[in-house]
C-alpha cells in the first residue's frame, strides 16, 4: 500500500471529522477514505476491505489487543473434599399453556471436584428454597459431608445475591453442619467449573438427543446418563486421565456423617468482623436478618455501620463519626442444641419465609 494511503488512514483515525464525535473504526475510515478528493485525483488504488484498514491500525498501534491471560489451573483436591452444586434447566420440557413458563423441570447436581464424578443428581419440577434445602439434606444424609461446597448466587441458595444481609437459611444450614459454602462471584460460572462442564456434557450428549418432555422421561434419561458418565464415558479431566471417574476412583471417599446433634447458632461465629451498613428509619431502627433493632430516634435518617461480634453474640453500632453508639444482642438465636431433623425443619420454615420475600421483590421490580 502506498505510504500516502497509510498516512491518510492514520490521520482519519487520529483526527476524525469534527462532526463525527467519536474515534472512527475501519468501516468509518473506509468511508471517509473513498470520499477524499485529493486521493481520487492522484489516482491511488484505495483499499476496498475493512480488514485492510484493521491491519494498518493494528500495525501502527492504533488498536489495542490485550495479551491472552494464562488460565491458572483449578485446584484438584482429594475426592470428597469439595463438591460443586448447581441446577440444570431441562429446556426440552415444554411450558404449561396457562401456568408455569420457565424451569419446568430442573436437575439438582452435585459433582465431586477431586474425581469429577457425579455424586448425586435428582430432577424435580418444584425446586424452591425449601424443597432444594430438603433435597440437599437428603443427599448429605446419603453420602456424608464434604469439607466445602461451591455454589452460585441462585436466590434459592443465597436469598439475596447482594450478600448485604445475614447468611440465608441454606448457607447457615451448611455452616452449622461444618461445611464451608464457597459462593461464586456474580456472573462467573467459570468459578464453578466442574458442575458447569458436566451440565454442558449432559445437554449435548443426552438432553438434546433424547429430548425429554416431562419429569418422568427426564428422570429416566438422567439416570442412564449419570451411570454412563460415571462408569463408561472417558473423562479428560487431569485427575481421571481419560478414564471414567468411577473406574479411576472406584472407592467412595469416607466422609463424616451428618451430625445427630447440631448447634443452630454455630454459623454466627463465622461472621465475627463482618460489617453491614444500614440507614435508620424514622423511628431510629434498622433491620438485619428478619429482626428489627432500635438504636436511637434522634439519629433517624443517618447511616450507621454495624460490626458483628459473633463470639459475644452482639452487634456494635457505629455512627458516621465512627463513635460507638450502641451495643445490641443479636436476636433470633436458638441458644440450645437440636437434633438434625428438628433443625432441618426450622431452616426449611425460614427458607419459605425468605423465598417469599425474594419472590415479592421479583414481582415488584420485574
Amino acid at each position: 500500500m502506498d505510504p500516502k494511503i497509510v498516512e491518510k488512514i492514520l490521520e482519519i483515525r487520529d483526527h476524525p471529522p469534527q462532526q463525527l464525535g467519536r474515534t472512527p473504526g475501519p468501516f468509518t475510515i473506509l468511508y471517509y477514505l473513498n470520499k477524499d478528493p485529493a486521493l481520487k485525483e492522484v489516482g491511488y488504488k484505495l483499499p476496498r476491505s475493512t480488514r485492510t484498514i484493521w491491519k494498518v491500525l493494528t500495525k501502527h498501534h492504533r488498536i489495542y489487543h490485550p495479551l491472552q491471560g494464562v488460565a491458572e489451573p483449578e485446584e484438584r483436591p482429594q475426592p470428597g473434599v469439595e463438591w460443586g452444586m448447581d441446577f440444570h434447566d431441562v429446556s426440552t420440557v415444554p411450558a404449561e399453556p396457562e401456568g408455569k413458563q420457565l424451569h419446568m423441570v430442573e436437575i439438582l447436581n452435585l459433582v465431586d471436584h477431586g474425581s469429577s464424578a457425579v455424586v448425586d443428581s435428582d430432577p424435580a419440577a418444584d425446586y424452591n428454597a425449601e424443597t432444594a434445602l430438603r433435597k440437599l439434606a437428603e443427599m448429605l444424609l446419603k453420602h456424608g459431608c464434604p469439607d466445602r461446597i461451591r455454589l452460585d448466587r441462585d436466590p434459592r441458595w443465597v436469598g439475596s445475591w447482594t450478600a448485604k444481609d445475614f447468611p440465608s437459611p441454606m448457607l447457615r444450614f451448611l455452616l452449622c453442619l461444618g461445611i464451608n459454602p464457597r459462593v461464586c462471584p456474580p456472573h462467573r460460572p467459570d468459578k464453578n467449573p466442574f458442575v458447569e462442564r458436566y451440565h454442558r456434557n449432559f445437554k449435548y450428549e443426552c438432553q438434546l438427543i433424547e429430548k425429554p418432555t416431562d419429569l418422568n422421561s427426564t428422570r429416566e434419561a438422567n439416570q442412564r446418563y449419570v451411570h454412563f458418565y460415571n462408569f463408561e464415558r472417558p473423562n479428560q479431566a487431569i485427575t481421571c486421565g481419560n478414564q471414567p471417574p468411577r473406574f479411576k476412583f472406584p472407592d467412595d471417599p469416607s466422609l463424616p456423617p451428618v451430625p445427630e446433634i447440631i448447634d443452630p447458632d454455630r454459623w454466627l461465629s463465622t461472621l465475627t468482623g463482618r460489617t453491614y451498613k444500614r440507614r435508620l428509619d424514622r423511628k431510629g431502627c434498622f433491620q438485619l436478618g428478619n429482626q428489627t433493632y432500635y438504636v436511637k430516634q434522634q439519629l433517624h435518617g443517618q447511616m450507621v455501620l454495624i460490626w458483628v461480634d459473633g463470639q459475644k453474640r452482639q452487634l456494635n453500632v457505629y455512627a458516621s463519626n465512627k463513635n460507638l453508639v450502641k451495643t445490641l444482642p443479636i436476636k433470633g438465636l436458638q441458644n440450645r442444641q437440636m437434633n438434625f431433623h428438628e433443625y432441618l425443619n426450622l431452616m426449611c420454615k425460614e427458607a419459605v419465609s425468605t423465598w417469599r420475600k425474594v419472590q415479592s421483590r421479583t414481582t415488584r421490580y420485574g
